[in-house]
């Protein structure tokens, strides 16, 4: 898989408030750019705490569910784009569907 924006997830752990998130976050990204993704069952079969929903977003739980991801992935093209990543309490201030 690729995985399109990963500055976003860097200047993310840069944060003073989210430094934590940074081993957890790489640790996602070795997993998901060596993933071969063809639907989302694939997801769930890898991380089953993910949460799938519709047209292709998937929201994960990061650092013991300290942080969520939301990423779009276009499974044909095997590409992830990240669309959000913040803590649990910024999460729960977007819609996941739209952001």
């Amino acid at each position: 898989m690729r995985v399109i924006a990963l500055s976003t997830l860097k200047s993310f752990c840069d944060r003073d408030a989210s430094k934590d998130a940074r081993e957890p976050l790489l640790a996602w990204y070795r997993h998901a750019i060596r993933a071969d993704w063809a639907a989302p069952a694939d997801v769930k079969g890898d991380f089953c705490t993910a949460s799938v929903l519709r047209d292709g977003r998937v929201v994960f739980n990061i650092a013991g569910n300290r942080f969520r991801l939301v990423v779009w992935i276009n499974y044909p093209y095997r590409v992830i784009y990240v669309r959000f990543i913040g803590t649990h309490a910024q999460y729960d201030r977007i819609d996941a569907q739209t952001v």
